[in-house]
């Protein structure tokens, strides 16, 4: 009975502090901070970025994902109390291996995609009230990567070791965050999906090449983990 008891203590006490943390009102820091019309800030991040290859017949491609980086900068314009438009254009670094178990020993099965993109993303960031300290968000949008390290345009393809991928990509993307307000700035940690709407792959001179004859399209998929100050 006593360790029954010890136990509804501890609930009652624990949703005791819930309620006081969504209710109780508090010291809110930077109060004005999302009534100006423009605000500005910067943000650094991590990425995790790989495929969606889609096939013509059966086959496999192995993807392995690396961490990346991820840093820019932060334009945002306020609508509303609950929407805002963002442009949030930066530069991401992101490297991924790929091997082909299905060719024999006479060809290279392994190959490095790395990519650094100028990515630029449009988005529209839909909030809750703000509760105390903090506001969580939806955020989604679309985007354009342009990437610096694209091979598209090298006559050079895989059976000279090159792995071409073109150069411009459409995206779509979609994730959640959390704006925290202290008192000299505002912190928001957030996660995003980024989903390519159009295909990065650029195939082999040779129609049968072992490499690329089999894929129908190659798509990125990526996850970023953003750190923003405004």
């Amino acid at each position: 009975m006593k360790k029954i008891a010890v136990v509804l203590i501890l609930i009652c006490a624990s949703m005791q502090a819930n309620a006081q943390l969504f209710t109780k009102e508090k010291i809110r820091n930077r109060e004005n901070v999302d009534k100006k019309r423009w605000s500005w800030g910067y943000y650094l991040g991590f990425n995790n970025y790989g495929f969606k290859i889609d096939y013509i017949d059966q086959n496999e491609i192995d993807v392995t994902r690396n961490i990346g980086f991820n840093v820019g900068l932060v334009g945002n314009l306020r609508v509303n109390d609950y929407i805002d438009i963002r442009l949030e254009p930066g530069v991401v670094f992101a490297n991924r291996n790929l091997e082909f178990p299905n060719l024999t020993e006479t060809f290279e099965r392994e190959r490095e995609v790395k990519s650094s993109y100028v990515h630029i993303p449009l988005l529209i960031k839909f909030s809750s009230k703000r509760i105390n300290n903090f506001k969580p968000f939806l955020v989604g949008g679309a985007s354009v990567s342009h990437n610096l390290s694209s091979n598209e345009n090298n006559p050079n393809d895989n059976s000279a070791g090159e792995f071409r991928m073109k150069t411009n990509v459409a995206n779509l993307e979609v994730g959640f965050g959390i704006d925290f307000y202290f008192e000299y700035f505002k912190f928001t940690p957030s996660i995003r999906g980024i989903f390519a709407i159009t295909d990065e792959l650029v195939q082999d001179n040779d129609p049968n090449s072992p490499w690329t004859s089999e894929i129908d399209s190659m798509k990125s998929r990526g996850l970023f983990i953003n750190f923003t100050f405004q």
